[in-house]
């Protein structure tokens, strides 16, 4: 196949409402379907790169699928170079700014052309961009909700039970004392062999999560605590981290990798998680991992976990996977699991293919 022929035709979008098989509960709201943007970018060779997007729910997915209709318009007709297309949006976006819903389309556009790339060539992305595949450890983060104590530790040993070696839980109930009974439950549910993670979803003043760090602090045990203040006060989050001894985990709210070396810089947290669609894709994730790698800093993936599976693989300091299976309805293959890892494949590109059916089933 010569490549001139692999060139955008058109990017066909649609919208689902897959099923989640345990709605979560955050401290800043509730899930209880998952709304997934996919996006087909086909080319005049016939192949056919994808890609999925997670709008947030059903109101925020209409204006994620007018910007990708409007940049497939800008991009019809062009080779799929992902950093070329990335080059020409950014351009065309730039008084507007480069930040939530723009960002997210671009990055779903990004991820789809990487997968035409990768079927082009007959190579999983993982090998597209110099690696191979291999086992990644997965936290699973499927549940774990704020919930009543009693249905949570049974939530606990069902995650655990999945084979998992790694869950999280989720924190920022109205009282510091409710945190901490959820927290000695799950934790004597799952027993010392599991690795237990704490995500407050940006629910604390910095004053109080440096109250609550302290108190995980003086239970151990926990490997990070997620997002204790809002995700953009680096210089609480900053605070947060040289006051708290367990490691402090932000990013996946971080907007490009701009705003990850600005976190960077003001040293507010101790890991690093990336989400895809926030990121720019694969081509903005990679410049990602270059920023943790200089900053000594370990690096795992926030949602995603087809791509960011083999993203992992490729990236220095790859601590965790998130996994979730929230895509898993509307997939033909959904990722592997195996003792508790992710299992990547040789399907070229990302691996996703839709079951028709479930995304006619599922459309909105």
């Amino acid at each position: 196949m010569k490549d001139s022929k692999l060139t955008i035709r058109d990017i066909r979008v649609r919208t689902v409402a897959a099923p989640m098989k345990r709605p979560l509960v955050t401290s800043t709201g509730a899930l209880t379907q998952a709304v997934l943007v996919l996006l087909d970018l086909r080319t005049e060779a016939g192949i056919t790169g994808r890609s999925y997007l997670f709008p947030l729910g059903a109101h925020n997915a209409a204006p994620i699928v007018k910007l990708v209709e409007a940049m497939a318009g800008m991009v019809r007709g062009d080779a799929v170079v992902p950093f070329e297309i990335e080059k020409k949006l950014r351009a065309r976006y730039t008084l507007l700014g480069v930040h939530n819903i723009v960002l997210f389309a671009m990055s779903g556009i990004d991820m789809a052309a990487w997968d035409a790339l990768g079927k082009a060539s007959g190579r999983p992305l993982v090998r597209l961009l110099g690696g191979a595949p291999r086992p990644i450890p997965a936290y699973n983060s499927n549940g774990l909700g704020i919930m009543a104590i009693k249905p949570l530790v049974k939530e606990a040993q069902e995650l655990v039970a999945e084979g998992f070696s790694a869950v999280k839980l989720r924190l920022g109930r109205p009282s510091a004392k409710a945190d901490l009974a959820a927290l000695r439950a799950v934790g004597n549910a799952i027993g010392d062999g599991v690795t237990l993670m704490v995500d407050f979803n940006q629910g604390l003043s910095v004053a109080e999560a440096i109250r609550r760090g302290r108190m995980i602090d003086d239970e151990g045990g926990v490997l990070w605590i997620e997002e204790p203040v809002r995700a953009d006060d680096f210089a609480g989050c900053a605070k947060v981290a040289r006051e708290v001894a367990t490691p402090i985990q932000v990013g996946e709210n971080f907007m490009g990798p701009e705003q990850m070396a600005q976190a960077l810089a003001a040293r507010a947290c101790d890991y690093v998680m990336p989400d895809a669609q926030r990121m720019g894709g694969v081509t903005g994730w990679m410049r990602a991992a270059a920023l943790a790698q200089a900053a000594g800093v370990e690096m795992s993936s926030h949602l995603f976990p087809e791509v960011s599976a083999q993203l992992l693989a490729v990236t220095p300091g790859a601590h965790y996977l998130e996994y979730v299976d929230w895509a898993n309805p509307i997939l033909a293959e959904p990722l592997a699991l195996r003792d508790g890892c992710a299992q990547m494949t040789e399907i070229p590109g990302l691996g996703l293919e839709w079951d028709e059916a479930a995304v006619k089933r599922y459309a909105i």
